[in-house]
């Protein structure tokens, strides 16, 4: 067992010590700012309306069944969805486990709900106030937890060590932009990060990162996305769709806040230069719901027709965009489009995960920002399952291209499912290397 298995609890020194009682004390006081936050998300997903107390450590009758229990965070619906893999795995490895699933969006706690079993429980994650976090591990008493992918909250981190509960970065990744914010922030930082029982990266270049903040990560695991299975019934009607379609489906991938825009700009300079008209048919699937009503009204703005999916259900009717204005149908929109231009990768916001398209045979042109995904962005480029492209036109443009040759389509959609299948086993990995750990709790 390497020596990040378990720690003691944090010892402060004196200047950490008063820059984490800063930080407590600003978590505080944002507490009515929060409240006002979830009311104002609540108005177009209830959901952050829903059992608010539990933000702030105050769980009511919330319970699981007796057994020892395994917390794990995810924040959000991506982070959810991956880690399914890897609790079917530990489920059969530490039989009688009870699971307790956190989330910070509505989103990650509607996709965790398809993970639970008898037993089991999902709340809410606590804010990151001194009371909330000890109120949240005093109360469930978790045999470990699991942080996945990036998310350290130093109060939940520091509650975690001091009642000694064994806390675990798993598919843990830190790209080089909050390297340097970590850096910044070090005396606040460092220590929670370096009170981890264990750090699992993703791969070579999150290792390094790691390192650079004083953690000595454990060897990588590779992406736990690798091993998500697309709903086969979802891409299967996707796929029916596509095939009465008479234009090929051009999609823009989970997009996120600008990127819509560019889009409609690209496509206005392209029809004017007559490289884009009525060759294609456009589909939209923009990254978070709270978004679907104003990318609507946006592309309707530009003189668009647009059909919804939420609306029109499995076939879109006629119009100039179809918007995919629903939740957990990914693998229907990958099963329906020809090539995938990957939002978040076109402004600045470090990309959005390749692999779940690739799973889908799925050909991906993405922009220049993949800094969130840089190690999986090069592998597919290698692999000739991707793209990158400059901006927004030009990968349009390379996409146009790719649908008037079925032959580099067809290899760029066969190279994309070999690259996804390839790099499959990291849930495996994780699940081997937690046992120990586990084991020494019993």
């Amino acid at each position: 067992m390497s020596e990040m298995d378990r720690k003691p609890p944090v010892r402060w020194p004196a200047f950490q010590s008063l820059v984490h009682l800063l930080y407590s004390a600003l978590m505080v006081v944002l507490q009515p700012a929060l409240r006002w936050k979830l009311r104002r998300r609540a108005r177009s997903e209830p959901a952050y309306a829903q059992l608010v107390e539990q933000r702030f450590g105050y769980y009511g009758a919330a319970a699981l069944q007796a057994g020892p229990v395994l917390w794990v965070h995810s924040v959000s619906l991506g982070e959810t969805r991956a880690i399914g893999a890897l609790i079917a795995l530990l489920r059969v490895q530490w039989p009688g486990m009870r699971l307790l699933l956190t989330h910070g969006t509505a989103t990650g706690l509607e996709a965790g709900a398809d993970l639970l079993q008898e037993g089991d429980l999902q709340v809410w994650q606590p804010w990151d106030t001194p009371g909330a976090t000890r109120r949240f591990v005093q109360r469930f008493k978790p045999r470990m937890g699991l942080l996945v992918d990036t998310e350290i909250w130093p109060n939940l981190v520091h509650a975690c060590a001091q009642l000694s509960v064994p806390l675990c970065l798993v598919n843990a990744r830190l790209s080089a932009h909050s390297l340097r914010r970590a850096q910044r922030l070090r005396w606040l930082a460092e220590p929670a990060y370096q009170s981890l029982a264990g750090v699992w990266p993703q791969d070579v270049d999150q290792s390094n990162r790691f390192r650079a903040l004083g953690v000595k990560p454990h060897a990588p695991t590779g992406n736990i996305k690798f091993d998500m299975e697309p709903d086969l019934a979802l891409w299967s009607q996707g796929q029916a769709a596509r095939q009465v379609q008479l234009r090929p489906v051009l999609m823009l991938a989970v997009s996120r806040e600008g990127e819509e825009q560019m889009w409609l700009d690209a496509l206005r300079s392209a029809r004017e230069s007559g490289q884009a008209g009525e060759r294609v048919q456009w589909l939209i699937v923009p990254r978070h719901p709270q978004r679907f009503d104003a990318v609507a009204a946006l592309l309707q703005s530009a003189g668009l027709t647009v059909a919804r999916r939420s609306v029109d259900g499995a076939m879109f009717s006629e119009a100039d965009v179809w918007l995919g204005d629903t939740l957990g149908e990914m693998a229907f929109y990958y099963g329906l489009a020809d090539v995938a231009l990957l939002g978040g990768s076109f402004a600045p916001l470090g990309g959005q995960n390749l692999i779940e398209a690739a799973a889908c045979r799925c050909a991906v042109v993405m922009g220049p920002h993949t800094f969130n995904f840089a190690q999986a962005a090069e592998m597919a480029q290698e692999a000739g399952a991707a793209l990158v492209r400059p901006d927004m036109a030009s990968a349009m443009q390379a996409a146009m291209h790719m649908l008037q040759d079925p032959v580099a389509l067809e290899a760029s959609s066969s190279a994309a499912w070999a690259f996804a299948q390839t790099h499959r086993g990291a849930a495996l990995r994780l699940s081997k290397a937690l046992d120990s750990l586990w084991q020494r709790g019993a």
